[in-house]
């Protein structure tokens, strides 16, 4: 019964982290969302796209800039503008379907973007990639943020918490 008790516990703390990262998450361009009207099927999208201009068009409201907010903000102005005009009492529920990409990129086997996963540490990400190649630096890696306005080179460890947009270099060692 006690090993019960702690899975439950533990399956309920892992739900509650990720909707709590997903809820912290701001959208940006490349993110997939799904928007779903409870009993309303014509406004209810499965894979909504985020444009490159970091909006959405939507039925009655138009084309929204959702970019740089997070689920629950745009799940809030997708209520507040349906509720006066179109619906009684929208229940509305919005998520993030899938995430931007990151890229690694320099002496790993498989170079290029990959899909980004909460939690997901640069160790994982090179497992991602396919693992270094033989000529790897496994000790130094370069990183440019997509967070970063300035684009700067920044040097990190294995265990980086990846975002969405970044780019990871490996670099080669000489040894």
């Amino acid at each position: 019964m006690q090993y019960v008790t702690k899975l439950l516990t533990t399956l309920l703390l892992v739900w509650v982290g990720t909707i709590q990262a997903q809820d912290a998450y701001t959208l940006s361009a490349g993110d997939t969302i799904r928007i779903h009207v409870y009993g309303e099927q014509d406004l209810t999208f499965e894979d909504l796209l985020v444009g490159q201009n970091g909006r959405i068009t939507y039925p009655f409201l138009g084309e929204m800039k959702v970019s740089g907010q997070t689920a629950s903000e745009v799940q809030q102005r997708l209520v507040t503008g349906l509720k006066p005009d179109y619906l009684v009492d929208p229940r509305i529920s919005v998520s993030v379907v899938s995430y931007r990409p990151f890229f690694v990129n320099g002496e790993v086997n498989a170079p290029g973007g990959v899909d980004f996963q909460p939690g997901l540490t640069l160790r994982k990400a090179v497992a991602l990639a396919g693992g270094f190649t033989e000529r790897a630096n496994k000790k130094q890696f370069v990183l440019i943020a997509e967070s970063d306005p300035e684009r700067k080179e920044q040097k990190v460890g294995l265990d980086y918490r990846i975002e969405p947009g970044d780019i990871i270099t490996v670099q080669s060692t000489f040894f």
